[in-house]
């Protein structure tokens, strides 16, 4: 599970970096369809950095996890954490879609 954890970090940092970039106001990454009806960017940018952070974090402990998976049973449970934190990072990213563009898309 070395490559996993690999990627997992690799993954995680790539997030961060993303988050923190769109936390700080760079939402000209974020595609313009998706905040055609904000009107406060700055805002909208800092709770859209931190559902990325959701996503960073739970890639950064599901490879932390997957060091440690001498077994399959640890090796799943790096998964599902993967698995869980994605879900968690989607709802974060709906909830802010919802309440700074009026609807998911």
């Amino acid at each position: 599970m070395l490559v996993y954890s690999v990627i997992m970090f690799l993954a995680a940092a790539l997030f961060f970096t993303l988050g923190t970039a769109v936390y700080k106001g760079r939402t000209d990454l974020i595609h313009g369809c998706h905040q055609e009806k904000v009107r406060d960017k700055a805002a909208y940018g800092r709770a859209f950095g931190k559902s990325l952070f959701c996503f960073a974090l739970a890639m950064l402990l599901s490879g932390m996890v997957g060091l440690f998976a001498d077994t399959k049973a640890v090796g799943a449970a790096a998964v599902l954490i993967l698995i869980i934190g994605v879900g968690i990072g989607i709802g974060c990213l709906i909830a802010v879609q919802r309440k700074y563009n009026g609807g998911i898309f």
